[in-house]
């Protein structure tokens, strides 16, 4: 696959699979090898489902859109931003109903067709700003 074939799988897979849902695309994308650095780390197609799965019960409505994408030779790079409302548990912080949203990078590593490497980056000092956990700072 090309440069603009890697690109439009990122995109199929933030707006098939994240935001869509559709996890039977999984294979079709990801690589079963795949591995996402990232705390907690995920591996594989069921270690991405887990990660979407745990996504989507702390943020019922999160929806990703993609504000810029590059590529280069076997690597895709975007910077987007999500939003939604936190109506389950995140990292042991309960529900707090509020609505956020938060920006990031991903960087994706291809071979033979699939996505076989991820590096996610995510302001999530934000986030936690936005849902109360973390105060914001003070205005003059």
């Amino acid at each position: 696959m090309g440069i603009e074939e890697n690109k439009a799988a990122i995109q199929r897979l933030v707006d098939d699979v994240f935001n869509g849902g559709d996890l039977s695309l999984i294979p079709e994308l990801v690589s079963p090898n795949l591995v996402v650095h990232v705390i907690p780390e995920y591996r594989g197609h069921d270690g991405l489902r887990q990660h979407m799965l745990e996504t989507g019960e702390s943020f019922t409505d999160v929806r990703i859109v993609i504000n810029h994408i590059f590529a280069e030779g076997d690597m895709v790079a975007s910077r987007w931003t999500a939003s939604g409302t936190h109506k389950g548990e995140l990292f042991g912080i309960p529900p707090t109903g509020k609505k956020a949203t938060w920006k990031g990078i991903s960087i994706y590593r291809f071979a033979d067709g699939k996505i076989v490497e991820a590096w996610w980056s995510k302001d999530m000092f934000g986030l936690m700003q936005q849902l109360g956990v973390i105060p914001m700072p003070e205005q003059d």
